[in-house]
């Protein structure tokens, strides 16, 4: 196959796929496919702002806050793919209904959880269930709609999970607040609920009839293995140094054990990755720009609410509100930005897109500690959200076109794949540059006012890698503890603005891979 696509004809829907032309089953299927996917949504928004506490009830150092977020998405990002092969094969309403139901019974095991350890096996069994949850969204609302409506149903998906989850940074926040941190778990009970009922009752059956007939579950061992390994070295990276030994043989392991995953890729019948589809030129530019867009912002908003309450002194509350203009700008933009893939072509919004929400992540690394948020964080969280308004329904978009007719729940779990691994390495590599950036800083900040940096480093110990967490030690007086407390939040300030130079570095590589990857309109679909 060509570099670029061999036609700008639109590819027939095969049989396996049935439109939806009822109204009333059209509306069933958005409103389930949305609400399993603001479930996923709401999960990652919330669990962000409750990282402080879970950092104070376990005692736990910045990479165990990591571990938290880390270890859900190496579960999604390994199987989701094999989760929309799943679907595919055994049918994609079947394997949506058992997601969200492993996704509600690992979020209730989440709420119980009396350790750091049982949190992070329940947070790999939610994503377990994620991996079977999430691409059947895609691909129902792909197989039930056909490809002139298919464009606005996205976008519809798009702003609508983007509203639904809009009020959970305030929602998760006063739970956090009020609660504790177990209800950010217990609040995706209620709709996995109503996802079951709908999805069982009202949502047509679809398949893959001619997919393999054989699952890729090497692949997916490999790159489960992979991605295990490659985050752990990035982590204890951070923590201990990248010479170390539980820095650079994990890495070592994971790049093999990812060579090994394209190896088997590429000699088996019914891989999950087909490489084949990244000779589409378009398909490996709109998932090149998915590991980059998604990285830079979901890398971000990991760091955002927590630059917020641990230095600026925002309660869990206010800095759930403030992300909630980040989320109603996505809503708003979302499904015309969808509509303007099947007008104009996807490279326009692509390239726009990212810059912009580089330029509201550049933005956030302006203030201080100090000003109200009106005048410091908003117009930075206002741009990036305008930014990925103009991108997620377009990108989406653009994925699902130059993917093979019959192969929407692929296209879909290689899609949601990538930006989880976008997430995944971001959340790893700016966490390593966070914590490169803030020890150094500490030094200096503690010189600054007059302490023994070296001895007080020294005493602090492991401590230190709590980073903004970090407490005053012992012995100190009151004055004393307060001038420790200013040297911390001037390090993690110093830390936050570096992570937010490299997340809008991530952005503008996405809108650059746009504009050179992607064609003009009609030129982006699948060629056979």
């Amino acid at each position: 196959m060509a570099d670029g696509p061999s036609t700008t004809a639109a590819v027939a829907e095969p049989a396996a796929l049935s439109p939806v032309d009822d109204a009333k089953t059209a509306r069933a299927v958005l409103l389930a496919t949305i609400l399993a996917s603001a479930m996923v949504f709401i999960d990652g928004a919330v669990v962000n702002l409750a990282l402080p506490s879970l950092q104070a009830e376990f005692d736990a150092q910045f990479a165990g806050l990591q571990w938290v977020v880390e270890s859900y998405l190496i579960a999604l990002t390994a199987l989701v793919m094999i989760g929309g092969a799943l679907g595919d094969r055994f049918g994609r309403r079947r394997v949506f209904a058992i997601g969200t139901a492993v996704f509600a019974l690992a979020s209730l095991w989440c709420g119980l959880a009396t350790s750091l350890d049982m949190l992070l096996a329940a947070r790999v069994l939610q994503g377990v269930g994620g991996a079977l949850l999430v691409p059947g969204s895609l691909a129902i609302i792909t197989s039930c709609f056909e490809p002139g409506r298919r464009g606005k149903a996205i976008g519809t998906w798009s702003a609508f999970s983007a509203i639904a989850t809009a009020a959970a940074p305030l929602i998760g926040g006063a739970m956090v607040e009020t609660g504790g941190w177990r209800w950010i778990f217990f609040i995706n009970l209620p709709p996995a609920a109503l996802v079951l009922w709908l999805s069982l009752r009202m949502i047509p059956e679809s398949r893959d009839e001619e997919g393999a007939k054989r699952l890729d579950w090497p692949g997916a061992a490999l790159a489960a293995l992979g991605l295990g390994a490659l985050v752990f070295g990035m982590i204890e990276g951070g923590r201990l140094g990248f010479d170390h030994l539980l820095a650079w043989l994990p890495m070592t392991v994971g790049a093999l054990a990812l060579a090994g995953f394209l190896w088997v890729e590429r000699i088996s019948p019914g891989p999950m990755m087909p490489l084949s589809l990244y000779r589409q030129r378009a398909f490996a530019a709109a998932c090149g720009m998915t590991v980059l867009l998604y990285g830079g912002m979901s890398g971000i908003l990991f760091f955002l609410p927590l630059h917020l309450m641990q230095v600026v002194g925002y309660g869990p509350t206010m800095a759930g509100l403030a992300l909630i203009p980040f989320a109603l700008l996505i809503g708003a933009l979302s499904r015309s930005s969808g509509g303007l893939v099947d007008r104009y072509g996807a490279r326009l919004p692509l390239t726009i897109g990212p810059v912009t929400a580089s330029i509201g992540i550049l933005a956030m690394a302006v203030p201080g500690t100090a000003g109200p948020y009106w005048a410091t964080f908003l117009p930075g969280v206002a741009i990036l959200g305008v930014g990925m308004g103009l991108s997620v329904a377009p990108l989406t978009t653009a994925v699902m076109n130059a993917a093979p007719p019959g192969k929407s729940g692929l296209a879909s779990g290689i899609s949601n794949a990538l930006s989880r691994l976008g997430t995944m390495l971001a959340v790893a590599i700016l966490g390593a540059i966070a914590a490169s950036l803030f020890v150094p800083a500490l030094a200096d900040a503690l010189t600054d006012r007059g302490f023994d940096a070296e001895a007080l480093m020294a005493a602090l110990g492991p401590e230190v890698l709590k980073m903004a967490g970090l407490g005053p030690p012992t012995g100190l007086g009151p004055a004393e503890a307060a001038r420790f407390a200013e040297a911390v939040d001037r390090a993690a300030l110093h830390a936050f603005r570096g992570v937010c130079a490299a997340a809008g570095a991530m952005c503008i590589a996405a809108g650059l891979l746009a504009a050179i990857g992607l064609g003009p309109k009609g030129t982006n679909r699948y060629a056979s």
